[in-house]
């Protein structure tokens, strides 16, 4: 009879292209079971919809197969679960398991269209797929998907329901507002905005795509410190004034630690009805350069054309779901947080990264701590007691801290990246 040994030296020979590892070590393979010459397993991977599952399930068959003593082999394909999301006990977003936000600084790119195109390939590839239009002032949504003034219901718990279109769930403001004018204060579509994000039953989904609205606004800010977002994907045009405003949103889904997975270049190109070749309108550098600055991978270019193909969608789906991926394992193992009268420690299986308790609340950057529009300190480290303590700590996602601190402060929060960078700096001096 076959070994379990055997089993997993063939499947080592499976290369994830994203990770340049193989299934065994990156831990995809589960549930291993050998009854006699029948050999079935799991391959859990990090997302639902990844574009790689048929791919690995056809290798694995044939190499396990190919085996002395195998007559068959069950592969079954699934994903990793999540960990519930944080305060989403009593929010519409609690059977979610992955968020997209898609966005851009600039209007009239085709973030919209990208956002749909997304959603709806995502759902018709079998996810049980969401798509949020979170632009309360230029809705679009209604207009892609042809849906004016539906009728929307709310369930016995008063929560609104989504209307769904060949199994897509679909929410928008302009639902309820029709296709007039949105004249609001800031602070009021604030609250809208929660009311969208929370109040609605989305039940469980795999994908929940928000088309965030343009700009780096108070709407931006909500949606991405309300709730835990797993990646954005930027949304631009070759244009140098677009690519101006993108840096701008990049650096805004850093400050909030919101991953960005990568550029969709839009109306990059045409190709001429009498010959094949690309003919690039403003020049082949524009999300390179941002490659260049940011690290960052262009996912898709893709044409002027006033309908997008499946083979677009697929190209740009594809490259989304596995950059959604490789942050997701990226990201799986969250550190151990441990504090005491001296420091708070965030340890990880390899590493553990100790600051402070003094450096790390003088680091506090809320409202109270640091101006928001000047950006000088509030804060006088002086004041801060010498035997400050932690009195309890708190996560934020997959990548921060809150801190209720011994001198009554708690309205701050501190990502990881920055507590790292404080203990490297004190490490150097």
């Amino acid at each position: 009879m076959v070994s379990e040994k055997q089993v997993l030296e063939a499947l080592s020979q499976i290369i994830d292209p994203d990770f340049h590892r193989d299934i065994v070590s990156l831990g995809f393979v589960q549930k291993m079971n050998i009854i006699g010459a029948s050999v079935s397993f799991e391959i859990e991977l990090t997302t639902p919809a990844c574009p790689l599952s048929p791919v690995f399930k056809k290798q694995a068959e044939e190499l396990v197969g190919a085996l002395p003593d195998v007559d068959a082999v069950h592969v079954t394909m699934t994903a990793r679960k999540r960990a519930a999301r944080p305060n989403a006990a009593e929010s519409g977003l609690r059977g979610v398991k992955n968020i997209i936000a898609v966005s851009s600084c600039k209007g009239g790119v085709g973030k919209s269209t990208i956002a749909a195109l997304l959603a709806k390939t995502l759902s018709q590839r079998g996810a049980q797929t969401g798509l949020l239009d979170a632009d309360i002032y230029g809705p679009s949504i209604p207009t892609l998907f042809n849906i004016h003034h539906p009728q929307v219901f709310s369930n016995q718990q008063d929560r609104i329901l989504p209307v769904a279109v060949n199994g897509l769930k679909l929410m928008s403001f302009a639902f309820f507002t029709g296709d007039g004018p949105t004249v609001l204060r800031g602070p009021i579509v604030s609250q809208y905005i929660q009311q969208l994000l929370h109040n609605v039953e989305w039940g469980d989904l795999d994908y929940l795509v928000i088309d965030f609205p343009p700009g780096t606004g108070d709407i931006q800010l909500t949606i991405s410190q309300s709730i835990q977002i797993d990646g954005a994907v930027i949304v631009t045009t070759p244009h140098q004034l677009s690519l101006t405003d993108v840096r701008k949103g990049i650096q805004m889904f850093e400050k909030v630690n919101i991953p960005v997975l990568g550029i969709v270049e839009n109306m990059a190109w045409f190709a001429c009805d009498n010959c094949s070749k690309k003919h690039y309108l403003f020049g082949e550098a524009g999300a390179k350069s941002l490659e260049t600055l940011f690290g960052l991978d262009t996912l898709a270019e893709l044409p002027i054309s006033n309908a997008l193909t499946s083979e677009y969608a697929d190209v740009t789906t594809d490259a989304v779901i596995r950059a959604l991926g490789r942050k997701l394992l990226a990201t799986s193992v969250p550190p151990e947080v441990e504090f005491d009268a001296q420091e708070i420690r965030l340890v990880w299986p390899d590493e553990t990264v100790r600051v402070a308790n003094r450096t790390l609340r003088a680091a506090c950057a809320c409202a109270l701590c640091i101006d928001e529009m000047s950006r000088r300190p509030i804060l006088d480290p002086k004041t801060i007691p010498e035997d400050i303590h932690a009195l309890s700590v708190g996560r934020i996602g997959q990548y921060a801290i809150t801190v209720d601190w011994s001198d009554g402060h708690n309205t701050g929060f501190f990502p990881y990246k920055t507590i790292r960078e404080l203990a490297r700096k004190n490490e150097n001096g």
